[in-house]
């Protein structure tokens, strides 16, 4: 316990970057999910050919080859130098994004086909009935996928320490090297990865109960906190909502 006391600020200070690049790899994977994830709804051909591009591409390059490339290659080849915090950012984003993307579609898809042809009688424009009937729908289903992927980005945050990113795996290591207790010091960094998937897990179910209810389904009752860790039960539908 007082190695972690001792050493809290700087394993603070590393979980920190790693929440950092946990958020905004989050973000950019989640514009390019929902952008390239509708396109490949589309019926047009080009629209549904550069989704498909952009999702087997990066599905198919590993995150870590992508992150040395962005962040030793290019400097190499053009003028520019990505700063190494940014490049494994865009990293994340790009590969977490692809499977964002796909999860995006089947879940666009999955709304009943009874509900865009409603749409489309009552003389919705595309967008409109995007926005006000196919999306809400799609989001509460995609809700609990996007929630693994968030913490499967957080996990593979730990290799952004290879180019040179002081996370909080790379605390864990020097503390390590220079104590000589790698126990101790990968055992500290273990508890924090911990706490910080947790605090993703409550945002993402708190998410999804809201979904719920705008969808007029209403959560049970009670269970405080640790109802938030459990997968929310949908309980009976509220008059009303969407059908």
């Amino acid at each position: 316990m007082d190695f972690f006391i001792d050493r809290f600020p700087l394993y603070l200070e590393g979980a920190g970057t790693t929440f950092t690049i946990t958020v905004l790899g989050t973000a950019l994977a989640f514009v390019l999910a929902m952008v390239i994830g509708v396109l490949g709804t589309l019926r047009n051909p080009v629209a549904r050919g550069v989704a498909s591009f952009y999702t087997e591409t990066f599905r198919g390059i590993a995150a870590l080859v992508l992150m040395f490339w962005m962040a030793f290659s290019i400097p190499q080849i053009t003028p520019y130098e990505l700063d190494v915090t940014f490049a494994a950012v865009l990293a994340l984003g790009l590969n977490v994004g692809a499977y964002g993307a796909e999860v995006v579609r089947a879940s666009i898809n999955a709304v009943p086909k009874a509900q865009t042809e409603a749409t489309i009688a009552l003389n919705m424009t595309w967008a409109r009935r995007m926005r006000l009937v196919i999306l809400p729908q799609a989001w509460a289903q995609m809700l609990p996928t996007f929630g693994n992927l968030v913490i499967e980005l957080m996990k593979a945050s730990a290799i952004v320490s290879l180019i040179g990113v002081t996370d909080l795996t790379q605390v864990a290591r020097l503390q390590g090297q220079a104590s000589g207790q790698t126990i101790l010091a990968f055992g500290s960094a273990l508890v924090m990865y911990f706490v910080i998937a947790q605090v993703l897990i409550v945002g993402v179910r708190l998410l999804e109960r809201r979904a719920n209810r705008r969808l007029g389904r209403t959560p049970p009752a009670g269970g405080g906190l640790l109802a938030l860790l459990r997968p929310p039960t949908v309980g009976a539908t509220a008059t009303g909502g969407a059908r």
